[in-house]
Parts: C-alpha cells; sequence; structure tokens
C-alpha cells in the first residue's frame, strides 16, 4: 500500500515459494501447472473476481503494485517485475491524482459475499505528510472486509472518510458499491488495495497457484476478464508556463487549452509510475516554427511514482514573446529499446 518501492528480484530468478525453475521445459511446466489446478478446491476454481473499482484500466485508473511474490527481503510482482514492496499483500488499483479522487470514484464489491467488518474514521491525508495521524497499526486506514464463503475474503483498503455505505451482516452482490476511493492508511497517492485471502492465507488473483516460474505467465487468472500486465506506464502530461513541482503534479493541475504569448516559459512535464533504472523519456514540444525543446532523460532508479519536465525560458524571443499557433507536447516512456507508454497533448499560443 505505500507508495515507496524496494530492490526487485530478476526475471532470470524464481520470485515466489513454491515456484517452479526457469530451468523446466515449457510441457512440464504446463502439464504441472494442469495437476496442481486439479487438486484445488472447487471455491479456488469457482471465485471469480471483477476490479474492485469503477475506472477504466489503462485510461482513468492502473495498476500501481502487486503481490509481492519474492520470498525475501526483496519485492517483485508475478512477472518477477518490480511492481511491488517488500511483504505487500494486495493489488493496488490507483487513480492518476487528487483531483480525480475528488470527483469521486466508487470502489466495487469483486465478488458476492457478506460484509464482515468494515471501519470508516481516518481522514485523507497522505502517509508521512503534514498532519497525517499515528495510524495506531490500522495501515489500511478506512476499509470493508467481505467474507465469501468457503474460507476466501477480500479486503478494500484507503476509501474515503464518510464514503462507506455498507455495514457488518450486509450482504452485497459482485459490482456493489462499497464507498469510494480515498487517501487514508498508509498510502500516499489516492487508489484502493485489493487483498485478496483463502483461510487466512494471502492469494495473488493473478497468480493464484504460485507455481509459474518468471519465463512464462500463470496457468490461469481470478478475473472474470484477464486482466494484461502492465510494467509501467505515463500517467499524465502537461504544458506549464512555470516549473511544477511534484505537490502540483500529484493534485493533478488541469491544462488550459490555451496560453499567452507573453508566459514566462514553456515547461513541458510528465507523471509516470513503475519507472526503472535505464529507462529513457523522450519529450518534445514543437510550435509553429519547428521545434521549441526536444531531450532524452534517463532514469537512474526504481521508483513507483515520479515526474520528469523539460522546458524553455521566454528570454530572448523579443517583445511579442512565443510565436501564436498550434503547439504539440509528445512524451514517450522507453525501456530496453522498446515503447512501453506515450501521450501527447496539443494547445494554442495567443497573443
Amino acid at each position: 500500500m505505500k507508495g515507496t518501492r524496494r530492490n526487485h528480484a530478476s526475471r532470470t530468478r524464481s520470485c515466489g515459494p513454491a515456484r517452479l525453475s526457469v530451468a523446466f521445459v515449457g510441457s512440464a511446466l504446463v502439464a504441472f501447472a494442469w495437476l496442481i489446478t486439479l487438486a484445488l478446491p472447487a471455491q479456488a476454481r469457482d471465485l471469480i473476481l471483477n476490479p474492485p473499482i469503477d475506472c477504466t484500466l489503462g485510461k482513468t485508473c492502473f495498476i500501481q503494485n502487486y503481490v509481492d511474490q519474492d520470498p525475501g527481503p526483496g519485492a517483485a510482482d508475478y512477472t518477477c517485475g518490480g511492481l511491488s514492496n517488500d511483504g505487500h499483500k494486495g493489488t493496488d488499483f490507483a487513480l492518476p491524482d487528487l483531483r480525480a479522487m475528488a470527483r469521486g470514484v466508487n470502489v466495487l464489491a469483486a465478488a458476492p459475499g457478506v460484509v464482515r467488518a468494515m471501519r470508516d474514521r481516518w481522514p485523507d491525508i497522505a502517509y508521512g505528510t503534514p498532519g497525517a495521524p499515528d495510524l495506531q497499526g490500522q495501515d489500511c486506514g478506512n476499509g470493508v472486509v467481505i467474507s465469501h464463503g468457503g474460507g476466501w475474503e477480500t479486503q478494500y483498503c484507503h476509501l474515503k472518510l464518510g464514503s462507506i455505505t455498507v455495514r457488518p451482516g450486509d450482504r452485497v452482490t459482485k459490482g456493489a458499491v462499497l464507498g469510494q476511493v480515498g487517501l487514508s492508511g498508509r498510502t500516499q497517492f489516492p487508489h484502493v488495495h485489493l487483498s485478496l485471502r483463502h483461510k487466512g492465507k494471502v492469494v495473488d488473483p493473478f497468480d493464484p497457484d504460485m507455481i509459474v516460474s518468471c519465463a512464462a505467465p500463470p496457468a490461469h487468472q481470478m478475473w472474470q476478464t484477464p486482466i494484461a500486465y502492465v510494467p509501467g506506464g505515463l500517467i499524465a502530461i502537461g504544458i506549464a508556463t512555470h516549473m511544477p513541482d511534484f505537490t502540483e503534479i500529484k493534485a493533478g493541475p488541469a491544462q488550459p487549452p490555451v496560453l499567452p504569448a507573453k508566459a514566462p516559459a514553456l515547461v513541458l512535464w510528465a507523471h509516470i509510475y513503475g519507472g526503472e533504472p535505464g529507462d529513457v523519456l523522450a519529450f518534445s514540444l514543437r510550435g509553429p516554427r519547428g521545434v521549441v525543446v526536444a531531450r532524452d532523460i534517463t532514469l537512474t532508479k526504481a521508483q513507483a511514482r515520479l515526474f520528469r519536465a523539460v522546458g524553455k525560458r521566454q528570454k530572448g524571443l523579443g517583445p511579442a514573446g512565443w510565436p501564436a499557433g498550434r503547439y504539440m507536447g509528445e512524451v514517450r516512456l522507453m525501456r530496453g529499446g522498446k515503447q512501453i507508454g506515450a501521450r501527447s497533448l496539443t494547445l494554442r499560443i495567443e497573443g
């Protein structure tokens, strides 16, 4: 649930309890996975989940962190990638910024069941910032726990204060509204943390068998509609007239469609999640007279969320300022020579 990340396992190693070595040939892996699936209790095969949030993955929300599959002090998601924290016990479905949270995004029951517990007392203040409360061990913040029978339960954390609509004993259907995404508990960004447990043991809905090697995809998921893995990406980009700070970016600044010709600077910024060492951010800002600024930035460390920006001052352009017309900003996120994210926007400058 934290907004920070730890060192993660290499893709060439086993990254979870009882996971098969990458030395196994594909046919043996598939056969063993099939046998294990048959051996699972009926409830394990029958419990089918929907995402616990009312949004469109990849557009209005994204998965920031997965269950930690590394048994050691590091962290690795179910692909042996870096989208996890050491000891992370759930999946984080995140919103892009605080403005999205303020508009209100519903948290939904992932499966039908009975509400076992709820809590609605903690303010929406990012953990570790001024005014953040002493959580007294209640890192989940405001949350709901639902029992689904057969030893299965789901837990939903970090809900918005005062938004929870259910009480213990309530029966809920799949997709029922439980509350809204918030910033309560031990978190630094708005999201709902979904934990799935069977008889008290954490289960990764992306890899419930916990046997697939880092070199092969899991045999199956528990989502009604399979969810593709995205290793990181661009949350948002924008063009500002000054160099913003990270507080502004996390708040979700609105992008004006028109900027004045006398703007002191043009700054193209990008908000990123899942950054890895060696990732390259390619920035390009073009105007009526060609390139305003173009620059590549290489990341030097892993970060759950970050922002980078490039820009140019108006100084030296003359009394008229920036040339009037259409401007286009584009940012691409490259990893290992492949593009894993891209965003663009246009605006006009008027005198």
